[in-house]
């Protein structure tokens, strides 16, 4: 009888232990969503934005301050990437857990270091900059890894009831991104030195990461929309310089980018890419930079010598 009391008290703990309170994230962009469900699938989480939406100007909705209200841990960017709205969240909210320098409030541009730092610092002359530099982080899978390990170790601290979960998805999650970078190098090896126009620094970590470089860019000044006298000079960089394509980002307006790739004939290509991750699942993010890399080496295969 003992023993068997015994047995059912370890099944009883067991049971426990295997339905522990799921916590609450909210996450202030999908590539954080999407990586937070890697981490911890049982973790209940919530984003703000999604792929179609520049993350820089959200409104403050009720709803994201109800949410943000009832969460154990916020998992943002950073970088003054938020800076219009989130603040107004963590101070209506009145949730102690998710005010900055607390556990429960996570920057990814903290555990990496940034490119393209502004030193001259942000005024509403030099447009939308970053004093830290470019937040979209995300994009480069080399500062993904450090982000991921170093959210692995947030979550185990805010819910240590998980940290075994934790411990055994972070490693699986590192083999499946270390194996894709393999097969993106090989990928991408003919874009290294190839130019692009583009707008904004959405993609800056991409440039960066597989060695390619920005011809033009369609934004006078970072976030403020083209002008007619900015495109004729980019339509003259254009032709000097013959950059492999047009790349913008899904939540920008596309027309100007069109009249662009008009203007050159078709010579060069328009490709209009996610910013982000479509959906924020687990596996998301290894398959949108999968696209990524696929639509680019794509491109320039296509490319006319």
């Amino acid at each position: 009888m003992r023993t068997a009391f015994k047995a059912a008290c370890w099944l009883g703990l067991a049971l426990l232990a295997g339905h522990a309170r799921a916590i609450t994230v909210f996450a202030c962009e999908p590539e954080w969503a999407a990586l937070t469900r890697t981490l911890l699938p049982q973790a209940t989480v919530r984003s703000a934005t999604h792929h179609l939406q520049d993350p820089h100007h959200i409104e403050a909705r009720p709803s994201l301050i109800a949410q943000l209200r009832n969460s154990d841990l916020a998992v943002c960017t950073g970088a003054e990437l938020e800076s219009a709205w989130l603040p107004t969240l963590q101070a209506r909210a009145g949730n102690a857990r998710v005010q900055n320098g607390q556990p429960g409030m996570f920057y990814a541009a903290e555990q990496v270091e940034l490119i393209d730092p502004h030193k001259g610092g942000a005024s509403a002359f030099a447009g939308d900059v970053h004093a830290q530099g470019n937040p979209h982080l995300h994009a480069d899978p080399r500062r993904l890894l450090t982000v991921a390990r170093a959210l692995a170790m947030r979550l185990g601290q805010v819910s240590p009831a998980h940290k075994a979960t934790i411990e055994q998805q972070l490693p699986q999650f590192e083999r499946d991104l270390n194996a894709r970078m393999a097969v993106w190098a090989q990928q991408a090896s003919a874009l290294k030195g190839r130019g692009v126009i583009t707008q904004h620094a959405t993609f800056g970590y991409v440039w960066h990461w597989l060695g390619m470089s920005v011809v033009a860019d369609l934004e006078p000044k970072p976030g403020m929309p083209p002008t007619a006298a900015h495109l004729e000079q980019v339509l003259a960089q254009a032709k000097a310089k013959r950059p492999m394509a047009i790349v913008v980002a899904q939540h920008h307006d596309p027309k100007p980018a069109r009249w662009l790739a008009q203007q050159l004939g078709g010579t060069t290509p328009l490709r209009v890419l996610p910013a982000t991750v479509p959906d924020d699942q687990p596996g998301a993010l290894l398959r949108w930079l999968d696209g990524l890399v696929s639509e680019l080496a794509q491109t320039q295969a296509a490319a006319k010598p």
